[in-house]
Order: C-alpha cells, then structure tokens, then sequence
C-alpha cells in the first residue's frame, strides 16, 4: 500500500464506528490480511503498522491544510492505542471508586506525547478528554453488552453512533459540548438489556480533564441516574423528578432534590417505563426537554438541568401514540434517537454462538469463574429441557435467573405459560406454509407439549412415539 494511501486508511480507523463491518474491512486493506482472524488480532498489525509508519512522518505544522488533517487522525490513533491499557485499567479502577474522581498518573505522558507531535496544550488536553470518553463507551458497549449475532453488531454500532454521531470528526469539532440537546428513546421486549444499554450511553458522556488536580472533573460512575415510573405512584412521580419544597404538601417535612436536581453537567437521566407515566408528568417533561429548566414542587423558582434525557419502554409506542396515551410533541422531543434492543430470541436465531458466549458470560458474572465444568453443566441443562429453540420470553433477565436456578436445583422448565402460547402460535402459522412438512409439525408438536407436562416420557407416552425420538424432534431446529 502506498504511503498517502495508508495515511489516509489509518487515518479513517481513527474516526470510523470501531463496531462497524466498515472498520473491520479498513484493519484487514492496511494490514494486508483477508483471513478470518479475530478484530482484536488485526487491530495489533494495525497498531504495528502505524508505528512503523511514524518515522518518516513530521510535525502536524508542517504539512499543507489538505494533508494536515489525515496526519493529525493517524497521531491520534496511535497515541489512543498506545494507552489503551492504561485507560482501560483507570475505568475499572474508578468502577471500584465509586464518586471520587481518581488522579490520573498517565495524563501527562499522554499529553507530552501528542505536544511532540506537534499539537497544542489545549488540544492535547481535550484529546486525551476523547481518549478516556472513548476508551469507557467501547468498554461498557463491548463488555456489558456481549453479543455476536448481527443484530447485535448493529446495535452496537447504533450505541457508538450515538455517543459520538455518524461521524467522531464532527461530534469533536462541533458536537462535544451540546449532546444534552440529544435525547435517547430506547425499545424492546422486557428483559432485553435496555437498562444496560442507557448506562452505557450514561457513563461514557465527554468529561474534561483538569491538568491543575491531575483528575477528570467528575467520576463517571456518578453521571448516571435512574429512575423506574412505574415503581411510584402518580402522586409522586413530579417529587422524585423535579424535587419539592417543604411543606410543599402534607407529609413534605423537609425540603427533597429531585432526580433533575441530582444530575450533574455531564450526566444523564435514565427514565424507564416511560410508557407509564401520565399526560400531565409527559407536558412537564416536555418543558424540560424544550426549555431545559424545572421547578420543585411548591415552588416557583426555575432550575436548570444540563444533562442528557435517556428513556425506555417495552411497550408498542406506536400503539400508545395512537391511542393518545403517548402523546406526539413529547415523543418528538425524545426521539432525536431511537434504538431497538434485540431480543434474546433474535439474537440466538441469527447466531447459534450467542446463547454459550451468554451462557459464559452470565456464569463468570454470577460464580467469579471461568469455570468449563459449570458452563458444561448448565449448557447440558439448558439444551436437554429447554431445547434449541426456546424463545426466552424473558430474553437476558430469565438466561441469568435460569443460570441461577440450574446451579441451585440443576434443572429449569422454562416459562410453559408464554412459550405454550407462543408454539401454539407458530404451528398455527406456519401450518400454511409451504415448506412446513410433517417432521416440523411433530417436532413443534413434541415441544409443545414439553413445556406443558416437563419431560420426554411424558411427551412419548402421549404422541406414542419412543422417548430417543421424541428427544430427537426436541433438538430440530
């Protein structure tokens, strides 16, 4: 690959969405590899190549306008991997801290190395800000959110773009500093991770560094809060999320900040279940999207709330916009994003890979262990009663309690009310179907009536078919 050329490729790593097929194409065009290596193994050739490539480069000052910006994107990707680990070491650190923002001893070889590249003081400070904003929302996407299905690739993409835009070049030159105008919708069956995923858009939100305490202004474990809707009564939802005054009304003793209160500059509010709340709770919040000031219950002075809104439901919007339960100029002022979180049984169907990798995951985060004797046994559990094709209507929220329950009792039935209505469904559906022969109705059929009476024996003695059988028509996919 000629020099420019690889420039400019390295140049488009820097700033392309990381969880793109796009970028895994860039990684394989400048290492010159096209076998199926993991990301991981190609971003290392990547990172060797830039380094090798540096060299014969100069200062950023030195080159005209037109192939300046290429340079400036190529130093940044190298210094951003170069202390990856260092970034990603202080993320887990400050989880373990808590509020308290920690000094951050590699600050000033991060910031000395991008001075000898020829950038400023100020711009070296505000890129080593990005670094740490992109080093937390690669790790809370990429970690608590685990998934190799393609939908799954697609929300994460989704994620990324909405921390940093279409396109990181624009969001640090113009959008850095006015994401709190954003605000996030976020959709999905109940159990489906929607929680996690506003978390990891909460926490990985742009905090500057202060070069004078060695420490970013704020922790990012405390920029994010949540609240569910639904957990209160409609009395006093308004109090938890806008504060009240005392002697606001009766029982109010003492003056309380609200949710929006809490918040800080650089954080967001997470409001789940906000299918639930009412019209009069949507108008106020709709003053706060627009205006971005509130008032305490009983009182009549304005405050100001500079973070971001993020919000939830599993519940059809549509259907409640419809049906003027949801109303229009409030949906329209959430939805500056919208993001779909797949659902468990999505994920499994397009990548048979996504319930072991799940499976491992949920027992390291439950037990601490690596452990291939537990994952073998819960695996079995999981495959002999539930078959191949369980649609977890709980999505992520039942795998982890089924784990829970394999290793307490070591079996799990499954939801049979839900999944009997679903099966019940589908034979129905699919009876017109073309391509649905007879060994596909059995074998619905034997599954079934599994999730009603629990084992195979039963399920043979019903259908008069052998038990081997009927185990066999509960593993077709």
């Amino acid at each position: 690959m000629k020099n420019n050329k690889l420039i400019k490729s390295i140049a488009k790593a820097a700033y392309i969405n990381p969880f793109s097929e796009e970028r895994i194409d860039i990684d394989k065009e400048i290492s010159g590899d096209d076998k199926n290596h993991t990301h991981d193994y190609l971003i290392k050739k990547v990172v060797e190549i830039t380094k090798q490539t540096i060299p014969k480069l100069k200062k950023i000052n030195n080159y005209a306008e037109e192939e300046k910006q290429d340079v400036v994107y190529l130093y940044l990707f190298d210094i951003y991997h170069k202390y990856r680990e260092e970034f990603d070491t202080l993320i887990v650190k400050q989880i373990s801290a808590g509020d308290d923002s920690l000094k951050v001893f590699f600050a000033q070889s991060v910031i000395s190395d991008l001075i000898n590249y020829g950038f400023s003081e100020v711009e070296a400070v505000r890129y080593f800000s990005i670094f740490y904003q992109m080093r937390r929302a690669f790790y809370f996407i990429f970690n608590t959110l685990s998934g190799v299905s393609d939908c799954m690739r697609k929300f994460h993409c989704s994620l990324w773009d909405n921390i940093f835009t279409h396109d990181i070049r624009w969001y640090e030159k113009i959008l850095c500093a006015k994401m709190e105008d954003f605000s996030t919708l976020l959709l999905g069956e109940t159990g489906t991770g929607k929680g996690t995923a506003a978390a990891a858009i909460g926490r990985s939100g742009f905090i500057p560094f202060n070069t004078r305490t060695g420490k970013f202004e704020e922790s990012f474990a405390k920029t994010f809060i949540e609240i569910n809707l639904s957990q209160f009564p409609e009395t006093l939802i308004e109090s938890e999320l806008f504060g009240h005054k005392r002697g606001a009304f009766t029982g109010a003793i003492e003056a309380h900040n609200g949710l929006f209160s809490l918040s800080s500059t650089y954080g967001s509010v997470f409001l789940d279940e906000i299918g639930d709340v009412s019209i009069p709770i949507q108008i106020k919040l709709l003053r706060v999207l627009q205006d971005r000031t509130f008032s305490p219950v009983g009182s009549h002075k304005k405050l100001r709330f500079d973070g971001r809104v993020i919000a939830a439901t599993n519940k059809p919007i549509n259907k409640l916009r419809r049906e003027e339960i949801f109303r229009d100029d409030f949906f329209y002022r959430l939805c500056s994003d919208i993001i779909t979180v797949p659902s468990l049984r999505q994920r499994i169907s397009e990548n048979s890979s996504e319930l072991p990798l799940l499976l491992k995951k949920t027992i390291n985060k439950i037990t601490g262990e690596n452990s291939m004797e537990i994952y073998d046994m819960i695996y079995e559990t999981v495959i002999n009663s539930l078959g191949k094709n369980y649609p977890w209507p709980g999505n992520v929220r039942e795998l982890e309690q089924c784990v829970r329950r394999i290793l307490l009792t070591n079996q799990y039935k499954g939801d049979k009310k839900t999944v009997s209505k679903n099966l019940q469904n589908k034979i129905a559906t699919d009876i017109t179907a073309e391509n649905y022969d007879a060994q596909n109705l059995i074998a619905d059929y034997c599954k079934l009536l599994y999730q009603r009476y629990g084992t195979y024996q039963d399920v043979a003695q019903i259908t008069k078919l052998d038990r081997r059988t009927v185990k066999k028509y509960m593993m077709m996919d």
